[in-house]
């Protein structure tokens, strides 16, 4: 009967060990958590954006997200898509009309733009 005791106990401190090392490989809840939520306020975000740029009546989440872009660039930008299909055209308006946006500072504001919107999208969320 000590000996069937001294198994066990022996099978039971395996158990436990192997247990803990199974826990330190496996990733915590919160990282999972963390990292579903971040691909959502992704894929929320690239929502944004498409209707900032489809819709010409923008909801309060995207008039934010233009209106801190002017703030940030000094400039009103329009966003449209052209009829073939093509890359999105950024036009900045000024008092002589609007310009075409291109090159390096195209490349920054659709960079901020993507920055501002996951922030908008991430401090909305619950």
């Amino acid at each position: 009967m000590l000996r069937t005791y001294g198994k066990q106990l022996t099978s039971a401190k395996r158990l436990a060990r192997f247990r803990q090392a199974m826990e330190g490989t496996q990733p915590p809840d919160d990282i999972a958590r963390q990292a579903k939520r971040r691909e959502l306020v992704q894929r929320i975000a690239h929502e944004v954006i498409e209707n900032l740029i489809v819709n010409s009546s923008p909801s309060p989440v995207v008039k934010a997200v233009l209106d801190q872009l002017e703030r940030e660039f000094g400039h009103r930008y329009l966003f449209e898509y052209p009829l073939d299909g093509g890359d999105v055209h950024i036009l900045r308006e000024t008092p002589q009309g609007p310009l075409d946006v291109e090159g390096a500072e195209r490349n920054k504001v659709l960079r901020r733009l993507w920055e501002i919107a996951l922030s908008k999208v991430d401090g909305t969320m619950l």
